[in-house]
């Protein structure tokens, strides 16, 4: 999962067009160049359009917003096909864009 935090939003909000592209530009390239092992990802809608659903009490209490408060949001996701977490660190190292990248394995 790729988390952004509000830090690299704002700097992200501040380039001028043409760094900007520049860096949408290097994740693209990240995306080619790990095609092989890339079996779905897509980038998520801004956090303000989020809804959460909460199991926890007697009756489901539903709420607009992220799952959870704090200065990171998970923007996006990558389901890749690895042999370890060797390999998934590789991958995350080389990663262009947002500072914080979860390694999950799927079940």
């Amino acid at each position: 999962m790729f988390v952004e935090t509000e830090e690299f939003a704002r700097r992200l909000e501040e380039m001028g067009e043409l760094e900007q592209q520049a860096a949408y530009e290097a994740v693209g390239r990240w995306f080619a160049e790990h095609a092989d092992k890339i079996t779905h990802h897509t980038h998520l809608a801004p956090v303000h359009t989020a809804t959460t659903v909460r199991l926890d009490g007697a009756e489901p209490m539903i709420t607009d917003g992220p799952f959870v408060e704090g200065k990171e949001v998970v923007s996006g996701f990558a389901e890749v096909e690895v042999a370890d977490l060797d390999e998934a660190l590789r991958l995350a190292r080389s990663w262009p864009a947002c500072p914080v990248v979860e390694i999950r394995p799927a079940s």
